[in-house]
C-alpha cells in the first residue's frame, strides 16, 4: 500500500466526498486520510461521518478539525456568524454517538515519515493557519518528518525547503505529478473537498504516492447544484450555498 488519498475539509458535503472516493478508486489508492473538518457548513453531516467510519473500519484514518471539535461540543463563541449558525445546526443533526466520534478524533497522527494534521503540527490545538513559509517551517520542525499533510486552509499549497535554507511555496497545478523527494521537507495543504473558496466548482483532494515520492492534486466534478439546494432547504446561510456554486 503506497498510495494515500488525502481528503480535507469535507464540511458535510456528501456529494463531494462520494465523488472524491470514486475518483480515488481509479488511482490505485490503498488508504484514505481524512484531514479534519469532516462536518460543518454543509447539509449532510451524518452521512459524511458514516462514510468516514466505514473507511476507518477498513484501515483509513482521520484527524480532528476545528469545526469537528466545535460541533461535537457545541462551541462556537469565537466563530463568525455564519460558522456559529452552522455549528449549532450541525450539532442538532448528529446523534450522541456521532458527536462522541468527532470529539475523540486525534489532533495529529504520525506514521513512518508522514504527519497528518488539520492545522499546524507546531500547536494543533490552536488551529493556526499556514499562510507563509515561516508558519510551514514551524509545523515541519515540530513534526520532524519529511512530509506533513494539512487542511484548514481551503486552497491548496505546497511548501518546501529551498537551497537557501528558507521555505518556498507553489500553487500546485491540477492532475500533474509533482515530485516531493524525501531529502527535502514538504508541507502540503490539500485544499477543501466540500467547501471551495477559489471561485471554482469541484471537490479538491490529492494522492500521495509514497513509493515514488510524488503528489498529484485533483479537482473532481460532482453534483454541486444538489448540495447547494440542500443547504438552502436546510435553512443554512446563503453564503454556504454560494461557495459550493463557485461564488467565493
Amino acid at each position: 500500500m503506497t498510495k494515500y488519498a488525502l481528503i480535507a475539509d469535507i464540511h458535510s458535503n456528501i456529494e463531494a466526498l462520494d465523488a472524491v472516493l470514486a475518483h480515488a478508486a481509479t488511482q490505485g489508492v490503498g488508504r484514505h486520510v481524512f484531514l479534519g473538518d469532516l462536518v460543518g457548513y454543509g447539509p449532510d453531516p451524518g452521512a459524511v461521518i458514516e462514510r468516514v467510519q466505514q473507511g476507518m473500519a477498513q484501515g483509513d484514518v482521520a484527524v480532528l478539525g476545528n469545526h469537528d471539535k466545535a460541533i461535537a461540543l457545541n462551541l462556537a463563541t469565537t466563530m463568525n456568524e455564519v460558522a456559529r449558525v452552522s455549528v449549532q445546526w450541525t450539532h442538532a443533526q448528529l446523534s450522541e454517538a456521532q458527536r462522541d466520534f468527532l470529539a475523540n478524533l486525534p489532533l495529529m497522527l504520525q506514521e513512518d515519515d508522514m504527519t497528518w494534521v488539520h492545522a499546524s503540527a507546531a500547536a494543533p490545538e490552536l488551529w493556526a493557519y499556514i499562510y507563509d513559509g515561516e508558519a510551514a517551517e514551524r509545523s515541519l520542525r515540530m513534526a520532524g518528518t519529511p512530509w506533513v499533510f494539512s487542511g484548514h486552509v481551503h486552497d491548496p499549497a505546497l511548501y518546501f525547503a529551498n537551497g537557501a535554507g528558507s521555505f518556498s511555496v507553489i500553487r500546485p497545478p491540477e492532475d500533474v505529478v509533482i515530485p516531493v523527494p524525501a531529502h527535502r521537507q514538504w508541507l502540503s495543504i490539500i485544499g477543501s473537498c466540500g467547501q471551495p473558496r477559489d471561485g471554482l466548482v469541484g471537490a479538491r483532494y490529492a494522492v500521495f504516492d509514497r513509493e515514488r515520492c510524488s503528489l498529484n492534486f485533483f479537482r473532481v466534478p460532482y453534483d454541486y447544484p444538489q448540495t447547494a439546494a440542500k443547504i438552502r432547504a436546510a435553512g443554512l446561510p446563503e453564503r454556504l450555498a454560494r461557495h459550493v456554486e463557485g461564488m467565493a
